[in-house]
């Protein structure tokens, strides 16, 4: 049972430099409006959220900067965008909190993974605070440390 609930839950393209570059707060999953080749072009994988981040807009949360490719370019709208802004599925509960915390001076929304729930795709954003560069270098040095004591453990038993 675990096992299925796994499958259905994978993570289909993620924003790798997300937990390096902030200090995440509160996350959030949300609904996104896509056409059918961007469906299809996301299950294989394809496409990317680097550079991508979350504007609301007229009580209405954006994704932009968000490259999906057609998943069959013949196939595709002649007049296909693919980083055309794509809206978020939130409820209004949900907007109203994100909205309220990011009063607070410092905190942006940004997308983390895009994932498989079922049928359907998600998107995991969560409202950050961008990290100095004392803090990354702070989250490099801790990374190598743990990669010391593991290879230490390893060769000793």
């Amino acid at each position: 049972m675990l096992i299925q609930y796994m499958i259905k839950t994978m993570s289909l393209i993620k924003s790798k430099k997300v937990y390096f570059n902030y200090e995440l707060l509160d996350k959030y999953s949300a609904g996104l409006e896509l056409l059918g080749t961007e469906v299809k072009a996301l299950r294989a994988g394809h496409g990317s959220l680097e550079g991508a981040y979350i504007k609301l807009i007229n009580e209405q949360a954006v994704l932009i900067g968000a490259t999906i490719p057609p998943f069959q370019v013949g196939n595709a709208p002649e007049d296909y965008d693919t980083n055309r802004p794509r809206n978020l599925l939130l409820t209004k509960k949900e907007l109203t909190e994100i909205k309220k915390k990011l009063e607070t001076r410092g905190l942006t929304l940004v997308p983390i993974s895009v994932y498989n729930k079922g049928r359907k795709l998600k998107l995991d954003l969560a409202i950050a605070r961008g990290k100095k560069e004392f803090d990354k270098r702070e989250t490099i040095k801790k990374r190598e440390t743990d990669r010391d004591i593991r290879r230490t453990l390893k060769n000793k038993y």
